[in-house]
């Protein structure tokens, strides 16, 4: 295993002690919600980033996000990037991450709100670590509200 010194792009969002390494010629880092080291693609990136950030700032209990939880669409396995869940163990909130270089589009809202289908959370994320948009709806009857911020974990 060698170190390297690896370079990414800067995000929206406060650095946090990365812990990255190169395996087999790959670069890695480590997912302290999966406790291991995962292929450092630009979206994971992101997403551990966002993740450090909700759990540093806004208060979310790391034991309570579940990474690549797997879901169910239109008879096809998917995964969520993360899900946050209530401390009952209720899905509450789905978080969809993009590399810094892809534009967040209303069809990539769109994709998230229809994988909603498999938890029914009230509260949808979506970012690219430059940009960062939250969602709301109290239940099912009700659109989609755009937030200012994103809600501290206590206020869900």
């Amino acid at each position: 295993m060698k170190r390297k010194c690896i370079i990414m792009e800067s995000l929206n969002l406060p650095p946090y002690p990365v812990q990255t390494r190169v395996v087999d010629g790959k670069k890695c880092i480590y997912d302290v919600f999966r406790k291991k080291y995962v292929a450092l693609t630009p979206e994971e990136w992101v997403r551990q980033h966002f993740l450090h950030w909700m759990v540093q700032y806004k208060g979310y209990p790391a034991g309570l996000i579940a990474v690549e939880a797997p879901l169910k669409y239109n008879k096809l396995q998917k995964r969520a990037d993360a899900i946050v869940y209530t401390k009952t163990g209720i899905p509450i909130m789905m978080i969809e991450c993009k590399a810094s270089s892809v534009e967040i589009t209303q069809a990539a809202v769109d994709q998230v709100a229809v994988y909603n289908a498999a938890f029914g959370v009230n509260y949808l994320v979506i970012t690219n670590g430059i940009q960062h948009f939250c969602f709301f709806r109290p239940n099912k009857n009700h659109s989609w509200q755009v937030l200012r911020e994103q809600p501290d974990y206590e206020t869900i």
